[in-house]
């Protein structure tokens, strides 16, 4: 079971994209928004969610301000771009700005399950056309976002234990019952992981612990 805000203007594709979710998730809690600034009141009040879905073109999201916006205030919040846009450009620029995923509205129903999927695995999710135009991008590719063992070495032995976790593709959930703590303290965990180890989201910090030997770190 999940917890997924769906942020987008247009109600019959929050309509679709629920009955998306619901069919490949089934017992997943779904919250609906229309704009931007409910999106970032919601983030803030429900700290607990999976995913926000978010259209790129709703009221108040100013293009990919709005993401950047909604990194800032909600770092530890996956978010995927759900968009009618298929600028490569824009795709592979919402990555950089932080989101874990860019589908598009045209996708088959089976592709968006798929990729909702990927991406609450811990992977970054892209359009097929982009990965063949611009090779893969997943969290295999270490040398993407390389991690200095300063930067490892300032991490307590709690956080190396949740980025282990997250590195293995759990989800907060999952990483809770494993470690017995509080889903509320796995975030608290992943907010301060992201800061330490400068990057800006949950994937690039998948990205940069990828080939980590976690057990060198955890026996200091």
């Amino acid at each position: 079971m999940y917890k997924i805000l769906i942020a987008d203007d247009h109600p019959l594709f929050r309509e679709a994209i629920c009955n998306v979710i619901g069919g490949g998730f089934p017992g997943s809690e779904l919250l609906e928004t229309c704009d931007l600034d409910s999106a970032l009141a919601i983030a803030r009040e429900q700290d607990d969610l999976d995913l926000i879905l978010l259209d790129l073109n709703m009221p108040g999201m100013h293009g990919l301000n709005g993401l950047i916006t909604l990194r800032n205030e909600s770092p530890s919040i996956p978010v995927v771009i759900v968009s009618a846009e298929e600028d490569k450009q824009v795709v592979l620029q919402a990555i950089t700005y932080g989101a874990v995923g860019f589908i598009t509205k045209s996708s088959p129903r089976a592709q968006m399950t798929e990729a909702i999927e990927q991406i609450l695995d811990g992977n970054v999710y892209l359009p097929s056309d982009i990965i063949r135009a611009n090779h893969t991008i997943t969290r295999r590719n270490p040398e993407e976002y390389p991690i200095s063992p300063e930067l490892l070495y300032a991490l307590t032995r709690k956080q190396l234990l949740v980025l282990e976790r997250m590195a293995k593709g759990e989800s907060n959930k999952q990483i809770a019952y494993h470690l017995d703590i509080a889903e509320t303290t796995v975030k608290a965990h992943v907010s301060a992981i992201l800061r330490k180890l400068n990057v800006h989201n949950r994937v690039q910090a998948i990205l940069s612990a990828s080939d980590v030997d976690f057990s060198a770190y955890l026996r200091r």
